[in-house]
This record gives structure tokens, C-alpha cells and sequence, in this order.
């Protein structure tokens, strides 16, 4: 047996010794959903967490997700290349961020385990680094026009147009590019506006303010809980808000570790945001959750959690702990709940207004979850119930393969749910049935 052989196969080990002591520990637990979710008390699992995740494999032949009762589901587009975020322009075209995790150099075995375990679920590796605009110019469903709108961008994924002026969310800046409705290419450099710190949690997704005179900016951290201490953090873990008449820019709320999808709850234009919470504490504990954004709020990362739950692996500040925000609504441990859009009532039968999470599902926990684009229902400007799936079956039984993963959400111009698929290369469509 060689060497590499040898490394490869203790590599795997540690995924699987994982598991079993993740398993043997904890046990199956309830969901925390909702306003008043039950969180399991922590408990840490050491130095090797949970490693479990499905190997991707996509779909084949006629296979797709399973759309709820009442709903159809179709492939908008397939054929890209780790598709991660949507946004929809004006005249109808649909924009498509397709990039992905950089790999870094692997420092400990823990390290080797974990990006050998990424790649095999398509989750790291060399990204595409591109905008594509899709076009569905006879409005069959299918966009029947692929075109590069931008290129050689490092790891592309907010999108917003306001007037002639494409803004980009790349992991290291947010540039500007020049637009003119119905263009498929833009050859333009973009325009730093501001930079950003790349690596770790590295999507950068953006949203404008009502008006159009700001953006706003996610950042998520670069480590778990501040493992490399928190001077690395600065400027992360947060929302930024940018001016665009000045340049200037400032963090709008902090202590979120990895805020994505951004939305405006449009009764109270209020801002809400996806978060992805820490690492290492049990299956359901902390959840990841859907919340407002206050200006000037912080919601606890790394010092707590869903308010002041304090995280002790931290070193505390007693100041902020104090300070921290609850958020609104859990949506499960671990579910990755990255795409975000508001959906007006009635935008899919039965459902009231609210918002569609795309949630990419698990890699650190003993039972998978997420894995499927649900539906959170709003009531007075704020979330209620519980969560209703939409989209599911992107997982085999067994959850030793996923034939796909969600992220992004858009509404598309015709009222259609639109959903990014990175592992299966596809764009899908929900409308009634």
C-alpha cells in the first residue's frame, strides 16, 4: 500500500470515527423551528466534530426534485457550473452567479478530512468565477439564451442592478459595471467600490436599499468561533451598509457569523437576512435562523447565541453579551440556509406572503438537514408557524447521496419561484401545478 493511499484512507477514518462518536453522544433530536424553538443544552464535541456528508452525484435521466402538492417543478436551465445565486432584471433576464469554495492548504488532518470530504460533495474546488445571463425570450419556461455576461471575477455571488449600473458581490470587493438593458456581455472592468476580506465564509451577497442610494453587504466570519482570534474577524461577521453617492460604508449590524440571503419584508421595509450559526455544540444547537436586521444590532456571535445562550468555548465580553439581539425565527441546526426571497401571497397556491429559503443542507451533524427550498409564512411583518417545504427529494434515503443542493431564491418575472441547484447544475422553476 502506498503512502497517499494510506493518508487517503485514515483521511476517511476521521469522517467516519466522527460520526460514530457524534452518534453515540447525542441521539436524534426534534428540529428547533420557529419562534420558540426547544435548543437541546450544548454539548461540545471536542476536538473532531461531526463530519457527515452525501457524496453529490446530480441527476440522471428524468429524476428531480419532489414539488409539494399543488406544484410543478421544471429545469429553467442545466448545464452550469455550480450555480450559487439568482437575480432577476428588469426586462425579464435572469442573472446567475456560478462560483465556488476556494481550497485552501490543508494544516491539520482534521483539515485533509474535511476538504477531501467537501470535494467529493462538490462543495470546494476550482470555482468558475462567472455571471451568466439566461434568457427565456418565448416564455416557455426555459431559458433558450446562456450567455457570459462577466468573467474572471473571484467567486461572484450578490447581484443587484440599479439603473445603468450592475453592483457584483465577489469575495474580496464589490465592483460596478456598466449595463444597457438586453446586453449579454459586458467587457467593461468592474469599478471597486469597496474591498473585502476573502476566505473563510466567502459569499458576499448584496441587496439596495428601497431608495437605491445604498447596498448592503454580507460578510460572514473566517473561522467558527473566533478560532484564530477576533482582530482576523474585523469588517466580518456582519451587514455592511455602502452609500453609494459617497463611497463611504460602515457595519449596519453585527455578531451574525454567516449571514446570505437578504430580503425586504415590504409592509414595515423592514431588512431580513438568513444566518448560519456556529459549529461543535450538537445536532440542533444552536439553529440557524431568519431574522430582522436592526441598524446598529448585534445578535451575539461568537461571544452566544438565539439572544444570551453564552457560548463557553469563548472568551466572553459580559457588554455584548448583554446586548444581544434574539432572532426572529429558527429554521433547524445546521440546515445552511443560504437563498432568501419574499414571496407575495398567492405568488404558489396556498401559501400566504413570506419567504422561500433555499437551505443547502448539513455537513456536521448526525442526521442530515436542510437539504430543500421551504416557505416561512409572515403575519404583521414578522415570521409565524412553522416551515412548509416546497421543493424536497434532494436527498438519496440512505443520505449517502444528494442528487442536489439549494441555494439561492428569486422570483422570477412571471411570478415563478426561481431555485440555484449547485450540485445538480441546475436552475429550477416552481409554479402551480
Amino acid at each position: 500500500m502506498t503512502d497517499n493511499s494510506l493518508f487517503a484512507r485514515l483521511v476517511a477514518a476521521i469522517g467516519a470515527v466522527a460520526v460514530a462518536i457524534r452518534h453515540s453522544g447525542d441521539g436524534p433530536r426534534q428540529p428547533a423551528f420557529g419562534t420558540a424553538p426547544a435548543i437541546p443544552e450544548a454539548k461540545a464535541q471536542g476536538t473532531i466534530p461531526t463530519l457527515k456528508m452525501p457524496t453529490a452525484k446530480g441527476w440522471e435521466g428524468n429524476h428531480m426534485p419532489t414539488a409539494a402538492a399543488g406544484y410543478r417543478v421544471n429545469a429553467f436551465a442545466r448545464g452550469l457550473v455550480h450555480p450559487r445565486n439568482i437575480a432577476v432584471l428588469p426586462n425579464g433576464d435572469v442573472l446567475i452567479a456560478e462560483s465556488m469554495g476556494e481550497d485552501g492548504t490543508p494544516k491539520t488532518l482534521f483539515d485533509h478530512a474535511m476538504s477531501a470530504t467537501m470535494k467529493r460533495a462538490r462543495a470546494r474546488g476550482v470555482s468558475a468565477n462567472r455571471v451568466t445571463l439566461l434568457r427565456d425570450a418565448n416564455g416557455d419556461g426555459v431559458a433558450e439564451e446562456r450567455h457570459a455576461l462577466i468573467e474572471n471575477i473571484r467567486q461572484p455571488y450578490g447581484m443587484v442592478l440599479i439603473g445603468d449600473t450592475l453592483y457584483v458581490g465577489a469575495s474580496d470587493a464589490v465592483y460596478a459595471y456598466p449595463y444597457e438593458t438586453g446586453t449579454t456581455r459586458i467587457t467593461a472592468p468592474g469599478r471597486k467600490l469597496m474591498d473585502l476580506k476573502p476566505g473563510g465564509h466567502w459569499t458576499r451577497n448584496l441587496i439596495a436599499s428601497k431608495d437605491g442610494t445604498k447596498l448592503y453587504v454580507a460578510v460572514g466570519s473566517l473561522s467558527n468561533i473566533g478560532d484564530a482570534g477576533l482582530a482576523v474577524e474585523e469588517d466580518r461577521a456582519c451587514i455592511h451598509e455602502l452609500d453609494l453617492a459617497t463611497g463611504t460604508h460602515r457595519i449596519f449590524a453585527g455578531g451574525l457569523r454567516n449571514p446570505v440571503g437578504m430580503a425586504w419584508e415590504p409592509t414595515t421595509d423592514t431588512l431580513f437576512t438568513v444566518v448560519n450559526e456556529r459549529d461543535g455544540l450538537g445536532d440542533e444547537t444552536p439553529p440557524d435562523y431568519l431574522t430582522s436586521v436592526r441598524d446598529g444590532g448585534f445578535y451575539g456571535w461568537p461571544f452566544c447565541y438565539w439572544g444570551q445562550t453564552v457560548d463557553d468555548r469563548v472568551p466572553q465580553d459580559q457588554a455584548k453579551v448583554a446586548s444581544a439581539l434574539r432572532p426572529d425565527f429558527a429554521l433547524g441546526g445546521h440546515t445552511a440556509s443560504l437563498g432568501l426571497a419574499w414571496l407575495p401571497e398567492g405568488t404558489l397556491p396556498g401559501l400566504p406572503a413570506g419567504m422561500a429559503i433555499g437551505q443547502h443542507g448539513s455537513w456536521n451533524r448526525s442526521k442530515l438537514s436542510g437539504y430543500k427550498l421551504t416557505f416561512v409564512g409572515f403575519e404583521n411583518g414578522k415570521p409565524t408557524g412553522l416551515p412548509r417545504d416546497i421543493l424536497t427529494g434532494f436527498l438519496s434515503e440512505d443520505e449517502k447521496y444528494s442528487y442536489g443542493r439549494p441555494v439561492g431564491v428569486a422570483l422570477a418575472s412571471d411570478g415563478a419561484v426561481l431555485m440555484a441547484d449547485d450540485v445538480g447544475d441546475v436552475i429550477w422553476r416552481v409554479t402551480a401545478a
